[in-house]
């Protein structure tokens, strides 16, 4: 019969033997009892958990000539939005008096009763349709000297709409040794509204600025000479 292989005998409290040789002799458990003896075959390492494959790291802002960070598409988007919002709010309030100027002044025109009783005969370019021409027109002139005070009196003294404001973004030259004048505020704002007035220019305007490099402007801002920055608050 074959003899299985003898291990010499380790001096009391000293290593056990174990398949890969001797291991250190555990210590006394914490809560009173011995632990295990840890046995770790021979090569054999133990598994390290991780979270992937490092994660790129996100560009950096591309920065004006200025040494500004261009603010996103998103938030020039908002921002716009935010701006047709507060005119939203101004057409409404020009739409009340219009709508009391028309029923005071206009609608009484339209039915007009003769000395007998009867109805007379209304024109209707005369009665209706001049007075709804000349309301329209001057709704459109407010809103203009108002959209001018806005985009272009109050934008090229601090840089910012009230959208922009609220975004955090600001109006400056390309040219860092400039400043933003009235000449480039009124600029930015003429091709802004000569392009609602041709079909899809308005939306190639706005979209400009996702693939013009490297300044992502769009074309009212190439017109002025102008980007747009992020500043914090």
């Amino acid at each position: 019969m074959t003899q299985p292989p003898s291990y010499p005998t380790p001096p009391a409290g000293g290593p056990r033997p174990t398949a890969g040789g001797f291991a250190p002799q555990p210590g006394p458990h914490p809560h009173g009892y011995a632990a295990p003896p840890q046995y770790a075959p021979p090569g054999y390492a133990p598994p390290q958990f991780y979270g992937g494959p490092p994660r790129p790291a996100a560009p950096p802002p591309t920065l004006t000539p200025g040494g500004q960070p261009l603010a996103s598409f998103s938030d020039r988007l908002l921002a716009m939005l935010l701006d047709s919002a507060v005119f939203m709010v101004v057409g409404l309030v020009l739409a009340v008096p219009a709508a009391i100027i028309f029923l005071v002044v206009v609608a009484p025109d339209i039915t007009v009763l003769a000395s007998d009783g009867s109805v007379d005969e209304v024109d209707f370019v005369r009665d209706l349709l001049l007075p709804l021409i000349w309301l329209d027109l001057g709704i459109i002139a407010i809103s203009l000297v108002l959209a001018y005070i806005y985009y272009v009196e109050m934008m090229f003294k601090t840089g910012q709409t009230f959208g922009k404001k609220m975004m955090n973004l600001r109006i400056v030259p390309l040219d860092p040794t400039r400043s933003l004048d009235r000449r480039a505020a009124a600029k930015r704002f003429l091709v802004q509204q000569l392009s609602g007035f041709l079909p899809g220019l308005s939306y190639l305007d706005g979209f400009w600025q996702l693939w013009d490099k490297p300044w992502q402007q769009c074309l009212h801002d190439k017109f002025a000479g102008t980007v747009v920055v992020k500043v914090s608050q």
